[in-house]
């Protein structure tokens, strides 16, 4: 395994874990509050590093369009836990790799291949049978949430496609940490504020400020200079496994056949379509 390559599955793994990690924090606090304070910790730490890199015009603007998207994607995964379990909403989450082909067709007119459209048919088979969609079992307000959250991740990784290459990855994500604190500490006000503080709660703000946000973001703009989209695709494809698993051994669920099954058609599907594409002769390179 090349360097990028175990970047990408270090920072799945953060990923995965942190699903946990928020459900739990979002007893003590609402969910603004912590992204404030996990995001302002994440910020400082980016911008102790990069210091004067993030005062580059071109840094300070694409910074700023990746942080507003981030924080609508951190916002709506946020909102989503209180209303859905972490394993749900890692699945749901996972298919933002399958709408950045689609993303990127709107955005930089790049057509999807067919593989991505087959892979994106195997992928909502398996949320119908996760969630139900809307037939057999309504869609909870959390899932249409993180719903939300998987389309603003798309356009967050689209976008990251063309800057990753630019260098100054720390100082990218020191600006995007910046946008999202200051964000989420408006919108404080507009929910209901909250804030009881365990000694765990501050470790959740830490652990996903300063490991999940400033560490893994940057390295996994690195990673995404120097990797194909194709082998961060599928790398990303594991991070609902890795929620499953850690949600379960701390004996939080029990995943049924339905999570167990459509959680499994959503990663063939992630799979198929960016794996797919890899295979195509002269495939062009799909976005990460």
């Amino acid at each position: 395994m090349t360097g990028p390559t175990l970047v990408l599955a270090l920072c799945t793994l953060i990923w995965g874990l942190t699903f946990v990690v928020v459900k739990d924090a979002l007893a003590a606090s609402d969910a603004f509050t912590f992204l404030a304070l996990r995001f302002s910790l994440g910020a400082l730490a980016c911008l102790l590093w990069a210091r004067a890199a993030v005062l580059h015009r071109d840094v300070l603007s694409a910074g700023l369009v990746l942080g507003l998207v981030l924080f609508a994607g951190y916002a709506f995964q946020t909102f989503g836990l209180e209303g859905t379990s972490p394993s749900r909403s890692a699945f749901l989450t996972g298919l933002a790799v399958l709408g950045v082909p689609f993303v990127s067709w709107g955005l930089l007119g790049r057509a999807p291949a067919w593989t991505s459209v087959l892979g994106a048919s195997v992928a909502l088979a398996g949320l119908w049978r996760l969630t139900g969609f809307g037939v057999t079992e309504p869609l909870s307000r959390g899932d249409l949430l993180t719903l939300g959250c998987a389309l603003a991740y798309a356009v967050h990784i689209s976008l990251t496609e063309k800057v990753a290459r630019a260098g100054a990855s720390v100082a990218l994500v020191a600006v995007q940490l910046a946008t999202v604190a200051g964000l989420s500490a408006l919108a404080v006000p507009l929910g209901t504020p909250r804030l009881e503080p365990t000694p765990a709660y501050w470790g959740a703000v830490a652990a996903t400020g300063l490991i999940a946000s400033a560490l893994a973001i940057s390295i996994q703009t690195w990673a995404q200079a120097h990797a194909s989209a194709v082998r961060a695709a599928v790398i990303f494809s594991l991070e609902p496994v890795v929620a499953v698993v850690a949600s379960t051994a701390l004996g939080r669920e029990r995943p049924g056949p339905s999570e167990l099954v459509g959680g499994g058609l959503i990663v063939l599907g992630v799979l198929v379509s960016e794996v797919g594409g890899a295979l195509r002769p002269h495939a062009t390179r799909s976005p990460s």
